[in-house]
C-alpha cells in the first residue's frame, strides 16, 4: 500500500498536466492566432455603387446659345400730318388688327383744302365747256373765221383740259392728307405704351411716335452660333428647315418650338460667331419682344450612338475614364473618348460597348478589381442643353 501511493500521485499529476496543456492550446493566447492563420485575412465588404447600362440609341445633337426675341415686324406709328389729336381708339397692350383705327386728328383744315380743290376743278370744267363751245362756233364759221382764232381757241381748250387734270391731282392729294388724319394700324400686333394723349399736337416732322406695334404671331428670335458649326448648319438645311427650341434662360422650361429661317450673310469676325434667325408661331404668346431666351438648334442626329450617363465619365490627369461592373461584380477601369455631352448623358466614341454596366455613383471608393454591390440608376436620355467636348 505504501509503495502504490507514490505511483497513484504520479498518475494524478500526469493527468492534470495533460488537461492543463490541452486547455492552454485550446483557450490560451495562441489559440486565436492559430484559427486566424487557418482562416486567412478578413475579406473587405462590397462597395455600394449605382450602375446604368451603356445604350445604343439615335442621339440628337443640339447647339446651344443665347437669343433675344424680336417682333416679326415692329412699327413705330407716327402722324403723317400736323394737327391736334381728337380721339385715341386703342388701349395699351391690346392686339390691334391691320387697318384698325388708332388715332383721329382734327380733320377740318384738310377737309377745307379738299373742298377748295373740288371747287377749283368745277370752275375749270365750266371754263373748259365754254372754250369748247367757242371752238365749235369758230369752226362752223369756216372761211369767215381766221386760222389764228381757231388755233387760239384749240390751245385754250387744251390748257383747260390740262388744268382739270391738275385739279384732279390736287383733289387726290387733299383726300390723301384728309385720310392721314385717321391713323390706322399698319400691321396686326400688340400695341405698346402710348406716347401721346388726347389734345396733344402732333407733327409729321417730329421723331416721336404715337405708339409702337409689334407683331407677335409669328415672332422671331435672333441668336448666334460658333462659326465652326456653320458647315453643319448649312448641310442640315439641305434636308429642310432645322428645328429650334426656345427655353427660359435657366434652361428649365420649354417656351416654344420653331424653325431656323435665316442665316446671316456674314460672320462676325470680332466674336467668331454667325447670327441666326428662327421663327416661332407663338400662338400662346409664350415669347415676347425683348425677352432673353436660351436656344437649342438641332444640327444633326447621330445614328446608333453609344450613350452613357454623364456621371459615369470621370476625369483624371491621364484623361477620361469610366468604371464598368463585370460578371463577378468587380470593377473594371476603361479609358473613354467623349464627343458630345448633353444634360445628363455623353456620347462615347471609344472605350465602352452597348450592354455593359457603368458605375454612375460611388466611384470615389472604387478601385480596379474592387468588389461592388449594385443599384440600377435611371438611364433615360434627356435632350436639353448640349455642349461639344
Amino acid at each position: 500500500m505504501k509503495k502504490s501511493r507514490p505511483i497513484l500521485w504520479l498518475l494524478i499529476i500526469a493527468t492534470v498536466a495533460s488537461a492543463g496543456y490541452y486547455g492552454w492550446q485550446k483557450f490560451g493566447p495562441g489559440a486565436g492566432k492559430t484559427q486566424t492563420a487557418q482562416k486567412g485575412p478578413p475579406r473587405p465588404p462590397p462597395v455600394p455603387v449605382s450602375v446604368a447600362p451603356v445604350q445604343k440609341i439615335d442621339f440628337p445633337v443640339y447647339l446651344t446659345g443665347l437669343g433675344t426675341v424680336q417682333g416679326f415686324n415692329t412699327v413705330q406709328v407716327r402722324s403723317r400730318v400736323d394737327g391736334q389729336i381728337d380721339k385715341l381708339t386703342f388701349k395699351e397692350g391690346q392686339i390691334v388688327q391691320q387697318g384698325e383705327l388708332l388715332v383721329s386728328i382734327d380733320p377740318r383744315p384738310y377737309q377745307a383744302t379738299l373742298d377748295q380743290a373740288k371747287a377749283k376743278k368745277a370752275q375749270d370744267e365750266a371754263s373748259l365747256a365754254n372754250a369748247n363751245l367757242e371752238l365749235q362756233r369758230a369752226m362752223k364759221l369756216g372761211e369767215f373765221a381766221t386760222a389764228q382764232r381757231v388755233d387760239t381757241q384749240r390751245s385754250t381748250v387744251a390748257q383747260l383740259t390740262a388744268q382739270i387734270a391738275a385739279d384732279e391731282a390736287a383733289i387726290a392729294n387733299a383726300q390723301t392728307q384728309l385720310d392721314y388724319t385717321q391713323v390706322k394700324a399698319p400691321i396686326t400686333g400688340v400695341a405698346g405704351l402710348r406716347q401721346v394723349d388726347v389734345g396733344n399736337i402732333v407733327n409729321a416732322s417730329t421723331q416721336t411716335g404715337i405708339v409702337t406695334i409689334s407683331q407677335v404671331e409669328p415672332i422671331s428670335v435672333i441668336f448666334t452660333a460658333p462659326e465652326d458649326q456653320l458647315p453643319y448648319i448649312s448641310e442640315g438645311q439641305k434636308s429642310g428647315p432645322l428645328k429650334v427650341i426656345a427655353f427660359t434662360t435657366d434652361g428649365k422650361k420649354t417656351l416654344a418650338e420653331g424653325k431656323l429661317a435665316v442665316i446671316n450673310n456674314q460672320v462676325d469676325t470680332s466674336s467668331g460667331t454667325i447670327r441666326l434667325k428662327a421663327v416661332f408661331e407663338n400662338k400662346d404668346h409664350a415669347l415676347w419682344p425683348g425677352q432673353s431666351v436660351s436656344t437649342r438648334l438641332l444640327v444633326r442626329t447621330l445614328k446608333d450612338a453609344t450613350v452613357v450617363p454623364d456621371d459615369a465619365v470621370q476625369h483624371s490627369t491621364n484623361g477620361l475614364y469610366a468604371y464598368t461592373v463585370n460578371q463577378d461584380n468587380k470593377a473594371e477601369l476603361h479609358k473613354v473618348k467623349v464627343s458630345y455631352a448633353i444634360d445628363g448623358h455623353s456620347v462615347i466614341e471609344e472605350g465602352l460597348s452597348p450592354g455593359q454596366q457603368v458605375i454612375t455613383g460611388g466611384q470615389f471608393k472604387v478601385q480596379p478589381g474592387s468588389l461592388v454591390s449594385t443599384a440600377v440608376a435611371s438611364s433615360n436620355p434627356t435632350q436639353n442643353k448640349v455642349r461639344q467636348e
